[in-house]
């Protein structure tokens, strides 16, 4: 599916900073199909990730990017919350970003459009489908992303959820990790088969599969360590039971 813009405050962009940009792209591109174009990954000939070589103030490993109507606003409300900013606010090609960092030092971007919104394609494999945080505090990330962004968190079956202030749903939290950090997560048609694909080329599991939510997950390294999950619907047989009640008339009853 197609995507054109983004809601303020919501995962919009992920981006590969690595030491080996080259050796990092040819990795990607047989796991997911998809090709280099300068600084971006393309799908279907549409712009799904980035790509950047590593240097000072960025950290290697994959960022996930929140979109901002106002970077500097967002950066000062940031800092007010005991965060981070890590680097100044960067032109690119359709947009201005810059890397920070929360009150637990988890470090995520901020991005603003010029014209460039982010990832162009949802919701099929090869594409972005989720960001985490990984976090061993869930109340101190709970506080820090309420007052810069006015997030709230539910719980559900053992797993956590950011939510806007209009309860639509944000990201995950995923709790006991030390080491707080955001993962992004890219959709799948089958984790069995990227586990093999990924271990043909160089990488491994560090967690998995493992359902969460509707989904099996599974958590990779590449082979130069950055982290990254990977997530593919799970089919489940539904059951359904017609039957007739004198007070009701018919009922339709799920099972499965």
């Amino acid at each position: 599916m197609r995507i054109r813009g983004f809601a303020p405050s919501t995962p919009c962009w992920a981006e590969l900073t690595s030491a080996d940009p080259v050796g990092a792209a040819g990795f990607y591109a047989e796991l997911f199909g998809w090709e280099l174009d300068g600084d971006r990954f393309l799908l279907q000939g549409r712009a799904v990730a980035g790509l950047g070589r590593a240097e000072t103030g960025r950290p290697e490993g994959w960022v996930t990017f929140l979109a901002a109507t106002h970077l500097e606003g967002t950066a000062e409300r940031i800092n007010a919350a005991y965060g981070r900013s890590l680097t100044w606010p960067r032109e690119r090609a359709g947009a201005r970003s810059a890397i920070v960092a929360d009150a637990s030092g988890a470090v995520f971007g901020l991005w603003q459009s010029a014209g460039f919104a982010g990832t162009q394609l949802r919701g099929e494999p090869g594409t972005m489908a989720w960001s985490d945080l990984l976090t061993d505090d869930v109340a101190s990330a709970t506080a820090f992303y309420g007052a810069v962004f006015g997030w709230s968190l539910t719980t559900e079956f053992g797993s956590g959820e950011w939510l806007t202030e209009a309860h639509d749903s944000v990201a995950g939290v995923i709790p006991g990790r030390p080491g707080a950090r955001w993962q992004p997560s890219f959709q799948v048609a089958d984790t069995a088969a990227v586990i093999d694909k990924c271990g043909s080329l160089g990488g491994r599991v560090i967690a998995g599969p493992m359902e969460m939510g509707l989904g099996s997950y599974v958590e990779i390294l590449d082979p130069f360590g950055a982290a990254f999950a990977v997530t593919a619907p799970v089919e489940r047989p539904v059951e359904l039971s017609v039957a007739y009640n004198d007070v009701i008339g018919m009922e339709l009853t799920y099972g499965g």
